[in-house]
């Protein structure tokens, strides 16, 4: 049995500025509170605007010498790193579940997932390159070569707290980047372990700043506007994303943004059944729904929707809400009240609407942030439900008639994350694939998440792609370098 009081005790809390442990300048700290039963976990240094600015110095200062290092130094970074994450992958899920409720069974994928990133972009790293070619009319060689775009800023969530770290991490070491990363204030434990661990794997002083909040705006703001920054990478909501994109205009940054999903799960009328139930199982409740890529509205064909919702609702009864490191818990809290409170609230508007609970439909009473796993059915194509991202383990369920009105369903929203599709027609799938406005499609498949593929979506889902061979391009800037033809000078 874990000694879970003693294990906090030894996680970091400071601040990680320029290779050091430090307190905020203002010695202030905010609480970090489990979501299972509302108690505090730890104190946290609460970094102020003072201690931002002394970040992104400490990332300038190292950017120089760091683009200098060498791709394999780089990379053999990135694997080290790998090989501590997973060596110490119990102490991190133990973190992440305490911190953010997901059961140790879900923190433990999500540690492996996320160390993935690291292996990834330490196989990317010695292959960023460049061309060199003869121009057109013969007269010049081109040269093209790519190089750091510079200082960063990662703004990361709270939902994956190791993984968006290593996604937005990983490829800005692989590429000689430095870095200054603000994790959400519900959930800084992982991300300060996981910078001990660069730490330990050799990563030098100054390429890596961590520096939790609860002042997100001031703190971030004035960074946002220095001109040594470079890059700006958020995870988060469509609204702070937009705000963040127009602060980034006046320095022109290049900015990265993975922002809000309001998923369709499509299932079509020649689906194996089984396996679109499996599907959907997966699409909704992995991390109990605190994902941007859950399936957030199920579209069903009205041949085969009461026995697809029979069968769907049957599984998502079967969860097991219960604090993350309870054996028997198969979903955990959300993340706080606030986001139970929308939750219920979405629910509480969508039976006014005429929506009918097939399972589920309240919050638990008790300690803790729990809500149980629910399914919708006839839900209305107007209800206020559809139009949000949800963020917890509800499923509303919905039937088109055709494959032309689940398409103008699935499309008929201001996001574009991913979608996803159960059809045994290939040729629906491919057309699928062109008519759906998302950046990612799960075709047959509940889980599109892979480190080796490019996550991202299209319309207010966001901008670049993180993951896949595209992901190190978001940090490289490319330069073109015109050469005289080297033979003018014997022809003269």
């Amino acid at each position: 049995m874990i000694d879970e009081r003693a294990f906090v005790s030894g996680l970091p809390t400071d601040l990680f500025i320029d290779g050091e442990w430090r307190s905020a300048s203002d010695d202030a700290r905010f609480d970090v509170v489990d979501p299972s039963n509302g108690e505090v976990l730890a104190a946290v240094a609460d970094a102020t605007v003072e201690d931002g600015e002394a970040a992104l110095a400490a990332a300038h200062r190292a950017q120089e010498s760091w683009a200098r290092t060498a791709p394999r130094e780089r990379a053999e970074i990135l694997r080290r790193a790998f090989d501590l994450v997973t060596a110490r992958a119990e102490d991190f899920a133990l973190a992440m579940t305490l911190e953010m409720g997901k059961p140790l069974a879900e923190a433990r994928g999500e540690v492996a997932y996320g160390a993935e990133f690291l292996r990834w972009f330490s196989e990317e790293a010695p292959r960023i390159s460049g061309r060199y070619s003869t121009a057109p009319d013969g007269r010049n060689r081109l040269l093209v070569v790519q190089r750091p775009v510079g200082p960063c800023l990662f703004i990361t969530p709270w939902n994956f707290p190791l993984a968006m770290a290593t996604r937005k991490i990983a490829p800005a070491i692989a590429a000689g980047c430095t870095m200054v990363l603000k994790p959400a204030a519900l959930t800084p434990l992982t991300a300060l372990l996981f910078a001990d661990v660069l730490r330990e794997a050799g990563l030098p002083d100054g390429v890596l700043n961590v520096i939790p909040t609860t002042h997100a705006g001031a703190v971030t703001g004035p960074l946002v506007r220095d001109p040594r920054l470079r890059k700006l990478s958020f995870t988060g909501s469509t609204g702070v994303g937009q705000r963040l994109i127009a602060d980034s205009a006046a320095q022109v940054l290049r900015v990265s943004m993975e922002l809000g999903g309001n998923a369709p799960f499509l299932v079509f009328e020649d689906a194996d059944l089984d396996a679109a139930v499996d599907g959907a199982v997966l699409a909704k409740m992995r991390n109990g729904g605190e994902a941007c890529v859950a399936a957030n509205r199920f579209l069903v064909h009205e041949s085969i929707a009461a026995e697809f919702t029979r069968r769907f609702a049957e599984r998502i009864g079967a969860f097991v809400p219960a604090r993350g490191t309870d054996p028997t818990s198969t979903v955990g809290p959300l993340v706080d009240a606030a986001t139970r409170d929308k939750v219920a609230s979405l629910v509480d508007g969508a039976v006014a609407q005429g929506a009918r609970v097939a399972v589920g439909g309240s919050a638990i009473p008790g300690p803790g942030y729990f809500y149980q796993p629910t399914v919708l059915v006839d839900v209305p194509a107007d209800a206020d439900i559809l139009r949000e991202e949800i963020f917890g383990p509800v499923a509303p369920v919905l039937t088109f008639r055709d494959e032309e009105e689940a398409i103008r369903l699935a499309n008929d929203t201001e996001y574009g994350l991913v979608c996803f599709a159960y059809t045994r027609d290939l040729d629906r799938g491919l057309r699928l694939a062109e008519r759906l406005e998302t950046g990612m499609l799960g075709l047959n498949a509940g889980v599109v998440s892979n480190p080796a593929a490019p996550f991202g979506g299209v319309k207010q889902s966001g901008l670049g792609r993180e993951g896949g061979a595209e992901g190190i391009h978001e940090y490289l800037e490319t330069v073109y370098v015109g050469i005289a033809d080297p033979f003018a000078s014997r022809s003269a």
